[in-house]
């Protein structure tokens, strides 16, 4: 099938499939004669766990990796828990400061008269950097 099914059936835009195909991550078996890349079923299923898998905030080397230990009928599942349970701790972190910044953000808004005066507790604390010195951008 063509570059815009496979996007299709996998849910992924064009440019993110041939982006894929681009770095050797998924990419279509061959070509067809007039060279358009030619995508097979076993292609758009490693499309959509790829998919699957950047929506739980795996990286390009991660998902690799993790396509590697699927395509492994011998590998041992402690591999893919490993790889699960340090995405995890990686949430939780995004997740601890998330809810740091926006705690923050909902206590300067609070405080926020929102009427006409020109003086604003949000934009005095966004000018201190006290808020956001720790927080990724």
């Amino acid at each position: 099938m063509k570059i815009g099914d496979a996007a299709r059936e996998s849910g992924l835009p064009v440019k993110t499939v041939r982006y894929y195909a681009d770095i050797d991550l998924v990419g279509p078996p061959g070509r067809s004669d007039s060279g358009y890349r030619d995508y097979d079923a076993a292609s758009v299923q490693k499309l959509r766990f790829v998919a699957r898998a950047r929506r739980f905030g795996f990286s390009i080397p991660e998902c690799r990796e993790l396509l590697s230990l699927y395509e492994d009928r011998s590998r041992e599942s402690a591999d893919v828990k490993r790889l699960a349970e340090t995405k995890i701790a990686v949430l939780d972190t995004r997740i601890a400061e998330l809810t740091g910044l926006r705690e923050e953000l909902a206590r300067v808004a609070r405080d926020c008269a929102g009427d006409e005066r020109p003086d604003c507790p949000i934009l005095d604390r966004f000018a201190s950097g006290d808020a956001l010195d720790s927080a990724p951008t």
